[in-house]
C-alpha cells in the first residue's frame, strides 16, 4: 500500500489546523500516511528550503501545503502553474505530476465553494457585486473566484498602488469587472456599493481581527452598512469577530473562513491523492468542528 507523506511549510504553524485535516481525510478513505509541519524561520530558509524542494521533485514527500509567508517564494521552485495560480501569483498546493514540479492555489475554489455551502442564497444573486477589503494573496484568491463567476469586485485596500496591481493583472486576463478604491472609501456614501441599488458581499481578506488581535475590525464600529448585504471574513481565529459580531447586529447574513480553510484543504488532498473531496470534506469538516448545513455532492 502506498504511504502518503504529506505537509505544511510556513512560519510560525504551532496553531496550524492543517494536520488535522488532512489526518482526518487520510483516516476517511483508508489511505496509509501521515501530515508534517514544516516550520522554516525567513532567516533560515537558504539553508532548510532546499532540502524541502529535493524532498518533493525525488517523491520523498508526497505533496505540500504552503502558508505564509512564503506563498510566493516558492514560485522559484516550481516548472509549472495551474490557472488559478498563475492568476493569482501564489500558491498554496505544490505537487508532481509527470517529473514537474506543479503550483497550485486551491483558496480561490475554497472560498467559491464554502460560499456556495454556506451563503446559497448570496452565491445565487442576480448582478452580484462584492467589496473586498485587502489585496495581497488572499484577496486575490477571493477576486479570482468571485470575477470567474461574473461578479463585480471593488478593491479596498490601504495600499492603493497593490489595489490598482491586483486589477490591472486581472484585466489582462479578460476579466474587466474589478475596480480599485482606496481604504477611505469602504464607508463613504458616495461609492458605488453604497450609492447603486443591489446587494453588496463585503468579504474580509485582510488579517485584521486575527488572534491575538481579535479587538480589531477592518469596519468602524460605528460605520454604516450597504442597505442589502452580506459578510464574508476569511479570518477564522477567532471564529467570532468584531466584523462578525458587528454584522449579525446588523442582522446580515455572516460567515467565517474555516470553511475555506476545509474546502481548500480537501482540494489540495485531492491533487495529492486523487481522492474524490466529497468523500473526505464531512470529516475534516468534523474534524475542526464546522457544521456544513447540507451535504456535499
Amino acid at each position: 500500500m502506498e504511504y502518503f507523506r504529506l505537509g505544511l511549510l510556513g512560519y510560525p504553524l504551532g496553531h496550524s489546523l492543517s494536520p488535522a485535516l488532512h489526518r482526518a481525510a487520510l483516516q476517511a478513505v483508508g489511505l496509509a500516511g501521515e501530515y508534517r509541519l514544516y516550520p522554516i524561520p525567513p532567516e533560515a530558509w537558504d539553508r532548510e528550503a532546499p532540502a524541502l524542494a529535493r524532498a518533493l521533485r525525488q517523491g520523498r514527500i508526497h505533496g505540500l501545503n504552503v502558508t505564509i509567508p512564503y506563498k510566493r517564494r516558492v514560485l522559484a521552485w516550481l516548472d509549472d502553474l495551474t490557472d488559478a495560480a498563475r492568476a493569482c501569483g501564489a500558491v498554496n498546493t505544490l505537487f508532481l505530476q509527470q517529473g514537474r514540479l506543479v503550483g497550485e492555489n486551491t483558496d480561490a475554489p475554497g472560498f467559491w465553494a464554502d460560499l456556495t455551502h454556506r451563503l446559497p442564497q448570496v452565491a445565487a444573486w442576480t448582478h452580484p457585486r462584492a467589496v473586498l477589503l485587502g489585496a495581497g494573496g488572499a484577496a486575490r484568491a477571493v477576486a479570482w473566484a468571485l470575477s470567474r463567476q461574473g461578479w463585480t469586485v471593488y478593491v479596498v485596500a490601504r495600499r492603493l498602488d497593490q489595489a490598482r496591481e491586483l486589477v490591472q493583472a486581472f484585466r489582462v486576463r479578460g476579466l474587466a469587472s474589478l475596480f480599485a478604491y482606496p481604504w477611505e472609501s469602504r464607508t463613504d456614501p458616495a461609492a458605488p456599493w453604497f450609492r447603486e441599488p443591489g446587494p453588496v458581499l463585503l468579504v474580509n481578506a485582510t488579517p485584521v481581527g486575527m488572534a491575538p488581535h481579535v479587538a480589531a475590525s477592518p469596519w468602524p464600529e460605528d460605520g454604516p452598512w450597504p442597505q442589502e448585504a452580506a459578510v464574508y471574513d476569511l479570518v477564522y481565529n477567532p471564529r467570532e469577530t468584531r466584523l462578525l459580531q458587528a454584522a449579525r447586529r446588523a442582522g446580515l447574513p455572516a460567515v467565517d473562513g474555516l470553511g475555506m480553510l476545509v474546502f481548500q484543504a480537501a482540494f489540495a488532498f485531492a491533487r495529492w491523492t486523487q481522492v474524490d473531496p466529497a468523500r473526505v470534506l464531512p470529516a475534516m469538516a468534523k474534524a475542526v468542528g464546522l457544521s456544513l448545513p447540507h451535504e456535499v455532492a
